[in-house]
């Protein structure tokens, strides 16, 4: 067995359970690949685990990569869709997301999957377990062909519902337990959408709304003004720092996160580590409806929300749960319609 598992937060290790009764023995040596060993450094909440705004459980991206995978492999038994699940973060760089912001990429945060095959490619390890197991590159390094793996929102795959899951869990807020867990995923089944693809569905009108109920309130959660600006923040920092020479952007990609906050506490340029000794000791965020002038003041308007509206089983056919429920109706547009102050700022110029 991998060690990966002997070292696991008990909770992760349940929630794996539900997630999967059993870990197929190909997925060990996939995992303990240095390039899948490097997602443990990363957490999947975008830097924000390390301000003192945030009480948030740790869960790092190589526990999303893993959860995800169990996930395809619970529902398809498929080796090649699963894999493509375990790799499809591989190159996700440390604060996750918040390279995304750097990239002006705050829509569709996708601006680092480009580098998912080359990563794939060039590491020796995979490359000879892919060879070993009769499997090709392209049929692996791109998870959205496989519609039970990922798919456009606001339908359901495996990618949004562990991030779901996970995140309700306590990754970004404490809304559910794992009774509340099992329940919603014992109550999911493949279905066949209006496009006659499969897509993950609930078999009950009832769990479906539990479900889209604490979506809402997690699809507001990821995008308050404390987490917009605390991942503006740390892109800028980023940014100022490697304009300077101090970080490489290949270090996002090589080292842990606490090896890129140790470099940025320790910086002397300028108020760098100051002001990220403040973000990082701060109980909250200022906001403002106009701009906020020698502050750091951010305005993020154009956004990437998250929010799922799944199939449901209902009188022998699969409907959407916004069509057939008006409370689920109502836990999506309250997410969608979603509005903040339009300024966020700290107390000090950067």
């Amino acid at each position: 067995m991998s060690k990966y598992f002997e070292t696991l937060n008990p909770l992760i290790k349940e929630y794996f359970n539900i997630l999967s009764d059993e870990i197929p023995e190909f997925l060990y040596d996939y995992i303990d690949t240095p390039e899948m060993q490097k997602q443990a450094g990363i957490c999947v909440s975008c830097g924000t685990f390390y301000s003192k705004m945030y009480n948030l459980m740790w869960f790092s991206s190589l526990d999303h990569s893993v959860a995800v995978a169990l996930i395809i492999w619970h529902f398809t038994k498929d080796k090649k869709q699963t894999l493509a699940g375990l790799f499809h973060d591989i190159a996700t760089p440390a604060f996750k997301h918040c390279i995304d912001f750097l990239n002006k990429d705050y829509e569709k945060q996708e601006s680092t999957e480009e580098l998912t095959t080359k990563i794939i490619k060039n590491s020796e390890e995979i490359m000879r377990l892919l060879k070993r197991d009769n499997i090709k590159l392209e049929e692996v390094n791109n998870y959205h062909i496989y519609p039970i793996a990922d798919n456009d929102t606001p339908r359901l795959a495996s990618d949004r519902l562990e991030y779901t899951l996970s995140n309700g869990l306590g990754v970004t807020g404490k809304l559910w337990n794992l009774n509340d867990v099992k329940e919603i995923y014992d109550n999911i089944e493949v279905q066949i959408n209006e496009d006659n693809l499969p897509e993950l569905g609930f078999k009950d009108k009832k769990i479906a709304e539990k479900f889209v109920h604490t979506m809402s309130k997690l699809s507001s959660m990821y995008i308050v003004n404390k987490t917009k600006f605390s991942m503006q923040f740390l892109a800028d920092t980023v940014k100022k720092m490697s304009d300077n020479g101090l970080i490489g952007i290949n270090d996002l990609y090589s080292l842990s996160e606490k090896e890129i906050i140790s470099k940025i506490e320790n910086c002397k340029l300028d108020n760098i580590s100051k002001c990220f000794k403040i973000w990082k000791n701060s109980s909250g965020v200022y906001e403002s409806d106009e701009k906020v002038e020698d502050k750091y003041c951010v305005n993020i308007d154009k956004i990437k929300i998250r929010y799922i509206n799944p199939l449901v089983s209902e009188n022998k056919k699969y409907e959407r749960i916004k069509d057939i429920s008006t409370d689920a109706k109502e836990d999506i547009e309250k997410a969608l319609n979603f509005k903040t102050k339009k300024y966020v700022y700290m107390d000090f110029n950067f």
